[in-house]
């Protein structure tokens, strides 16, 4: 079953997603500072703009980020490597709306579907994805680090749409 699209109208409180630029990383960085343990470094955001990944950031209406999402195509499928909404903005349904945004691009890319990684134990995360319609399709043992050791991923995967004949 391909998941549907969703309305994409904005709150008020949210100006659109713009494309992820080297002046927001100051900002990236703070929000991925106290948002994981173990956070991606400016390295990873830069390798992935260079790359050409696909970057966006939300920001309200004061210009403040909110949130932001980078992904990567490869041939027919989008690779979710990061999405992230700052603690304060959590549980607002921004991280739904990147979402929506992402199978918006992934379906006009040509991408059949989207697949990403989550720590098995971002509870709150695998929730979120699993009522957006990802399915566990895989796991990847040891492929976080940890506070104490490796942790493993849970692959899942979302389809958007069924491969032409």
């Amino acid at each position: 079953m391909s998941a549907q699209p969703r309305d994409l109208t904005w709150p008020p409180s949210l100006q659109a997603l713009q494309p992820l630029r080297a002046l927001d990383l100051d900002e990236v960085m703070a929000i991925e500072a106290v948002s994981y343990t173990h956070p991606w470094t400016r390295g990873n955001f830069i390798d992935s703009m260079a790359a050409g990944y696909a970057g966006f950031v939300l920001r309200d209406e004061q210009a403040r980020l909110c949130g932001y999402f980078l992904a990567m195509q490869v041939i027919d499928e989008m690779h979710l490597l990061n999405i992230t909404v700052t603690p304060e903005r959590q549980g607002q349904g921004l991280a739904r709306r990147m979402l929506d945004a992402l199978g918006l691009l992934s379906r006009a890319r040509g991408c059949h579907q989207v697949w990403l990684e989550v720590r098995e134990s971002n509870v709150r995360a695998r929730r979120l994805y699993e009522r957006y319609g990802f399915v566990q399709s895989g796991l990847r043992r040891g492929y976080y680090p940890g506070t104490d050791g490796r942790e493993d991923a849970i692959l899942m995967t979302l389809r958007l749409m069924e491969p032409a004949a």
